[in-house]
């Protein structure tokens, strides 16, 4: 597949910005939802789109109403951008999207790009934070005043990795904020420390509140379905004994 199956769409009257933070469909939904968030808490205005064939090909819709399953918005005060990407991305065509999402940046005239993300790994409580991998040039901008933590050592994949290779010798400095993601989806708790990832580094006022609210309903959701089902056994293995 080559990038020219991939059509970067924008409209005429896109205002420049400094940044380009992206999310996509993935394990947990942290990054998505955290740009989706940002996008309908600042008003933001939808200025393009990504159209990307082949399989899985799906168009989202709500309240009867369609809309491009990857989208770009735009905040021109706060001069950032951010590209919502509701289409899980197959591996094989991880480079090409990347190459797409770059072009957008250039378009856009965005100086860096910042990927948000989740990562399944396991992690203790002092891991619930959000960690970089950044090149030289993003980490001199943006991270070298903050007490944000770099990854250990490891490996990027998929379109993080593209992104991020494309960064190290090309013109848009890139940088990738990730956290432990737990599997219950979306894990808004992890969002929120992308979130404030993004804050930090690029002084833009996010308020997490009603995104607070929500991630603590999920979780009380999930205590109780966990204590739901372990009272369940419970009742099993006492009715089990009764047969002994």
């Amino acid at each position: 597949m080559s990038s020219d199956d991939i059509s970067v769409v924008l409209s005429d009257d896109r205002p420049p910005v400094d940044t380009l933070a992206v999310g996509v469909s993935e394990y947990g939904l942290a990054g998505l939802t955290a740009v989706d968030y940002l996008a309908d808490q600042h008003s933001m205005r939808e200025v393009g789109h990504l159209r990307t064939p082949g399989p899985p090909f799906i168009t989202p819709f709500e309240n009867g109403s369609p809309r491009h399953h990857t989208r770009l918005y735009v905040d021109e005060a706060a001069s950032f951008a951010v590209l919502v990407g509701e289409r899980f991305v197959p591996p094989a065509q991880a480079k090409s999207l990347a190459e797409a999402i770059t072009t957008a940046g250039e378009k856009l005239d965005a100086s860096n790009i910042t990927m948000l993300t989740g990562v399944p790994i396991a992690h203790g409580p002092d891991d619930h934070a959000p960690f970089y991998i950044a090149t030289p040039a993003y980490r001199e901008a943006y991270l070298d005043d903050t007490d944000i933590r770099p990854m250990g050592s490891g490996f990027l994949d998929g379109l993080s990795a593209e992104l991020v290779t494309m960064g190290i010798d090309g013109s848009l400095s890139t940088g990738v904020f990730t956290t432990p993601t737990h599997p219950q989806a979306p894990d808004a708790a992890a969002a929120i420390r992308l979130l404030t990832a993004l804050k930090e580094t690029h002084a833009i006022q996010i308020d997490t509140g009603p995104l607070e609210a929500f991630a603590a309903n999920i979780e009380a959701h999930y205590q109780a379905l966990a204590e739901r089902m372990e009272a369940a056994d419970s009742d099993r293995m006492s009715d089990d004994r009764m047969y002994m």
